[in-house]
């Protein structure tokens, strides 16, 4: 048997070990709700093919923080091409008399997944959190998993996979906003703006910030309301018909492009932003970095070439009067969808 001495000086050096980070059980709602309430977990990793559920669950991520911790009200955003290792850790686990916890926000921590003694040691410092700090992974969709990136994911005391949300789940999200906000609805308005979005979820989040902004504080919503400002199309704006062609779906992008016109949007603001979504997928200035990442994670920069190639034919036929400029805008539009 182990003497006293023994069983005390193991018993010491099991509480000098750092515990692991409790995992958080839910989903990325669930985990929103939480933070709603003031529970945050110590790290979170954000990952999944729904860049707008992503949007939508950072924003509420930092709109929770802004409400519980006024000290600090801001998040820092850091992007893992551009801060080190070092910098994130020291951002995590540093803390000081003015601000004694931080939101931490790391975008494209993909970027990190070239160097494995870089993830193991972001991973390794995670696992051992230093104070009431919120450290926040974001990856951005990919078609495979990266695999390299997997110590990343199980150091994180959190970890949300956010799919393509179904109509049920886009009027949870829904309800949690007016619920955070404080602005009560009539039955059925979180139903008819999910219906005429028809299940897009970046047009849903766009149209309902746009109907809390008109509630206001305190307002209401009444199916009037939503009415009167919902467009008559509601995804007829040229982001919704980009982020159809990134994510390589012709039928919906054609649907898009079909209603863009039909609202009066200009042939050639249409093929101007097409071929800034490629361009912006080959490393140019891009208006809309989302969607262009998205296009960019979807195919190869050869592809991405041809489809880039393939505009400047159809803006050139259309300048030149060689074929109907619907019809060029219809085949331009099938060109990028179809790389793959």
């Amino acid at each position: 048997m182990k003497s006293s001495a023994a069983r005390s000086k193991a018993g010491s050096a099991a509480a000098a070990r750092p515990r692991a980070p409790r995992k958080l059980a839910g989903d990325a709602l669930s985990l929103m709700r939480d933070a709603d309430d003031g529970r945050f977990p110590p790290s979170l990793y954000l990952e999944g093919p729904s860049e707008p559920l992503k949007a939508e669950a950072l924003s509420a991520l930092r709109g929770a923080w802004a409400r519980h911790c006024p000290e600090s009200p801001g998040a820092r955003v850091l992007r893992a091409a551009e801060n080190g290792v070092e910098e994130i850790l020291a951002a995590f686990q540093g803390a000081s008399l003015f601000s004694p916890r931080d939101l931490i926000v790391v975008l494209e921590v993909e970027d990190l997944g070239r160097s494995e003694k870089r993830v193991a040691a972001l991973a390794a410092g995670i696992a051992r959190p230093a104070g009431a700090s919120c450290l926040v992974l974001l990856e951005s969709a990919s078609e495979t998993t990266r695999k390299t990136l997997e110590p990343l994911r199980t150091a994180c005391s959190a970890r949300a996979l956010l799919m393509p949300p179904g109509r049920a789940e886009m009027l949870a999200w829904g309800a949690r906003r007016l619920a955070v906000e404080g602005i009560p609805a009539d039955p059925g308005v979180l139903e008819s703006v999910a219906d005429a979005c028809e299940g897009d979820a970046m047009t849903f989040f766009g149209e309902l910030s746009k109907l809390c902004t008109w509630a206001g504080a305190g307002g209401r919503l009444t199916a009037a309301d939503a009415a009167a400002m919902m467009k008559p199309v509601l995804d007829a704006d040229l982001p919704a018909y980009l982020g159809a062609v990134a994510a390589g779906e012709p039928r919906l992008a054609a649907q898009r492009l079909g209603r863009l016109l039909a609202c009066g949007v200009g042939e050639g603001q249409v093929l101007f932003a097409l071929s800034n979504l490629v361009g912006g997928a080959l490393g140019g200035w891009a208006r809309w970095r989302e969607l262009s990442a998205l296009l960019r994670g979807r195919v190869t920069p050869a592809e991405l070439s041809r489809a880039l190639d393939a505009v400047y034919r159809a803006e050139s036929a259309w300048k030149g009067g060689r074929a109907d400029v619907v019809a060029v805008l219809e085949q331009a539009t099938r060109d990028v969808c179809g790389a793959a």
